[in-house]
């Protein structure tokens, strides 16, 4: 039966059906399609200053917790080109260097030839080189990077300065067949826990994801900062000198972050860099305790916060202009300070100037910081020296916090 002309007309204009794959890729674009938002991250600003200052990374986390995705938008940020390769799937010879036989290898040697992405990453002069997957790279494999991390060399040739180096790894426990860390290779290292935040992701999820803002050099700040780093970890060091070197004792331990030499030269330079940019203490304590361990790296915090303190002899010196530190454990420190100074020279004048410092603190501060000062204060009083006005002030508020004391520590009996 022939087809009418309306019929011929309606089948040639209709829409052909979209192929089922169309369809998939325009639900893929509508989940793409997410925002950003500013947002501080002490991880991600203490990966930056890491990379900034040229020291190789290493970022440690359970699979799936964004490691790569941290990255990615770390590589976009500083414009540079991300190259990801998987440590665990290459032989030794990928980073030691293909042997290459010549015309004359009695007179010229065999030289190594280095693999593609060494040569692309020379090329571009710059990029991000992420080692994945670095803690189920055999030993052997370990040993080849040794010269990568440490010297930037594949082969016959040499990484430029542009290029930073970043790794990540599981922990053993969740590591597929996965390997403890060397401890030349840890050694080399600046060790950064990396965790997820629960508030991210769930923002992320509904579609809007945080941007960091990273952090900048304050160009008028390079000199002080380079002072302040070495005073602070040669100073440490000076008191401390076992700390210069301390192999941990168990194989777990010597795979992360431990002093040596090589990581207090690290943790140096991080500290001018995190001063520089004005970084938070925060920031900062996850590059250090990444560098040199938790213990080590805290009593270098400790010893930081001590350099910021003021001197007990200007402070008796004129203790009515006295600036004391807001935070309770460094007031507590600068008042025992202070009181510990008397006590080595003591002489009325002295100590009448310890007590106005005393009452200062108590309009400034927590009351029961000031009982064991006060207490001790008190006992070096000579017969002939008259009590000053400032204890008047100073006795009910101290007789109050003995009394609170008292019966807190009633309670915990």
């Amino acid at each position: 039966m022939p087809t009418s002309t309306s019929e011929s007309t309606s089948e040639s204009t209709s829409t052909p059906p979209a192929a089922p794959l169309d369809v998939a890729a325009r639900l893929l674009g509508l989940l793409g399609d997410t925002g950003t938002e500013p947002r501080p991250d002490d991880q991600l600003e203490a990966l930056t200053l890491a990379v900034a200052a040229d020291l190789p990374v290493l970022l440690w986390g359970e699979p799936g917790i964004g490691k790569t995705a941290a990255l990615h938008q770390l590589a976009a940020a500083l414009e540079l080109p991300l190259t990801t390769v998987i440590a665990s799937v290459h032989e030794p010879s990928d980073f030691a260097g293909l042997p290459i036989i010549g015309d004359d290898p009695a007179q010229q040697g065999v030289p190594l030839a280095p693999p593609d992405w060494a040569v692309r990453l020379v090329r571009a002069g710059r990029g991000l080189l992420f080692l994945d997957e670095l803690s189920t790279a055999p030993p052997a494999v370990q040993a080849a990077l040794l010269r990568l991390v440490l010297e930037r060399r594949i082969g016959a040739l040499r990484l430029p300065p542009g290029v930073r180096i970043v790794a990540a790894a599981n922990p053993r426990s969740s590591a597929a067949d996965g390997w403890e860390l060397s401890p030349p290779l840890a050694n080399r290292f600046v060790h950064l826990q990396w965790a997820h935040d629960p508030e991210v992701v769930v923002r992320g999820l509904g579609g809007v994801w945080p941007v960091a803002t990273l952090p900048r050099l304050d160009p008028q700040a390079l000199e002080p900062a380079v002072a302040l780093a070495r005073r602070a970890v040669c100073g440490l060091l000076a008191a401390r000198p076992e700390l210069v070197h301390r192999l941990p004792s168990t194989e777990t331990r010597r795979g992360g972050a431990w002093p040596s030499p090589r990581s207090w030269d690290m943790t140096l330079r991080l500290t001018a860099f995190a001063t520089a940019a004005g970084s938070s203490r925060e920031v900062l304590s996850l590059l250090v305790r990444g560098t040199v361990g938790d213990g080590p790296g805290l009593e270098l915090m400790a010893y930081l916060d001590r350099m910021d303190l003021p001197d007990p002899e200007d402070l008796l010196a004129d203790p009515s202009a006295a600036v004391l530190p807001e935070r309770g454990d460094l007031r507590q420190v600068v008042l025992d300070a202070v009181v510990a100074a008397v006590r080595r020279r003591p002489e009325r004048e002295r100590w009448d100037a310890a007590w106005e410092l005393l009452a200062g603190a108590l309009r400034t501060g927590a009351p029961d910081l000031l009982v064991v000062p006060a207490t001790t204060l008190a006992s070096l009083r000579r017969e002939d020296w008259e009590v000053p006005e400032s204890i008047e002030r100073l006795a009910p508020t101290l007789a109050i916090s003995r009394r609170a004391d008292a019966l807190a520590a009633k309670g915990r009996g």
